[in-house]
């Protein structure tokens, strides 16, 4: 976070591309512009942006009052899923001549563009507003390759022919990019893939364009599947009911992984008086929540296993490779105050396309639907190599 005597001189200076200021936070959608803005940094100064909360555009102090509650409403915005890929952010408390103010410190993100309601939105001078294909361009061209996530990266081997075009077309553009945005752009395919990070500048799929558009992922990422096996028992040992490897796509792997959830809860019924009560042994939204979280934060690189989901007469455990990442690690795994993405552009294809409400709260969701229809609490097992979460049939 920027020094209290450069935020002074920040306070006291006029609002540029660099510097919003704001009466309050309760235009919300105005901030957020501002913060997709600053990470864009179209003119390209390599350095923060600042919002300021709590000073009237002319400089004067609003006398708002800046309390943990704001700062973590403002900072929850990060991971709200309206902005992706996530902007790298701070929020902090600042009193400059006795007027305490908010301050958000945006930093030029290693990856534009970045979308606001799949808006490109830019800032030159003091006014912001949407990217045209031109300005778009510009910084998909600014993204610095050497920094970027494994899965912004080029999978070596692969082609546009790897991809399915038309699927793009039909069914990925249409999700991503907002209606008005995709009637007045005319960007080409490759344009448009390579501004969606699905292909990077060398013309080479990425890992979530294979992922998500690959005709046949499996064949350059190997691990890229779930291996469901159902147990009739509750050791490994024990004969095997069904099993399935299931391949293709993200988005068609979470398809069948939803029916096979339906498809294996058993609901035993209870009649007391005049009304008939329906009890399943597992809430399908608890398991499905848990493994999206395992495809979508498990490690791509390096690994050929698979996301495992065995499901015993007992239990069901869900294994994802990779341990925990980023500022969430074994210790802090279990509190849940720390949320970090290895794969957020795989994050930001999840959320566009309606697998995921909102970002670190799927494992919250998951222990409370458990808790709501009666299960024994969520269990994990964490260790740097893998993840395991253990979700244990109601009695």
């Amino acid at each position: 976070m920027i020094s209290d005597s450069a935020f002074a001189g920040i306070f006291s200076s006029l609002e540029s591309d660099r510097v919003e200021r704001k009466r309050n936070a309760e235009k919300a959608d105005e901030i957020r512009q501002a913060i997709c803005a600053f990470a864009n940094d179209l003119p390209g100064h390599k350095k923060s942006g600042f919002v300021i909360i709590g000073q009237e555009d002319d400089g004067a102090c609003a006398r708002i009052i800046v309390d943990d509650a704001l700062m973590l409403k403002v900072a929850n915005w990060r991971d709200d899923g309206k902005l992706l890929p996530f902007p790298s952010m701070f929020v902090d408390r600042r009193t400059i001549a006795n007027c305490t103010v908010l301050v958000i410190e945006v930093q030029p993100s290693d990856n534009p563009p970045v979308r606001l309601g799949g808006r490109t939105w830019i800032r030159i001078g003091p006014r912001g507003g949407i990217a045209s294909a031109e300005e778009e361009r510009r910084l998909v061209e600014k993204r610095r390759w050497g920094n970027l996530p494994f899965d912004a990266q080029g999978v070596p081997g692969a082609a546009i022919d790897d991809l399915d075009l038309q699927r793009f077309a039909i069914e990925l553009l249409p999700a991503v990019v907002p209606p008005d945005i995709l009637a007045q752009n005319n960007r080409t395919q490759e344009q448009q893939m390579r501004a969606l990070r699905l292909i990077n500048v060398e013309q080479l799929p990425t890992v979530t364009g294979i992922l998500f558009n690959g005709i046949s992922p499996q064949s350059f990422i190997r691990g890229a599947y779930v291996q469901f096996r159902r147990i009739d028992g509750t050791q490994l040992t024990d004969p095997t009911i069904d099993q399935h490897e299931i391949t293709g796509v993200l988005q068609d792997q979470i398809g069948r992984l939803d029916d096979l959830v339906s498809i294996n809860i058993r609901t035993a019924a209870t009649v007391g008086g005049v009304k008939r009560i329906d009890q399943p042994d597992y809430p399908a939204r608890a398991l499905q929540e848990l493994i999206r979280n395992g495809l979508l934060h498990r490690t791509y690189e390096g690994s050929n296993a698979p996301v495992r989901v065995t499901w015993y007469a007992d239990r069901v455990e869900i294994q994802s490779p990779g341990g925990p990442f980023g500022q969430v690690t074994v210790e802090n795994f279990e509190g849940g105050g720390e949320t970090d993405y290895r794969n957020p552009t795989i994050a930001e294809f999840m959320k566009t396309l309606g697998f995921a409400e909102r970002f670190g709260m799927g494992i919250a969701i998951a222990r409370n639907e458990l808790s709501r229809n009666g299960n024994p609490p969520l269990e994990f097992q964490v260790n740097p190599q893998h993840v395991l979460a253990i979700v244990r049939a109601r009695a």
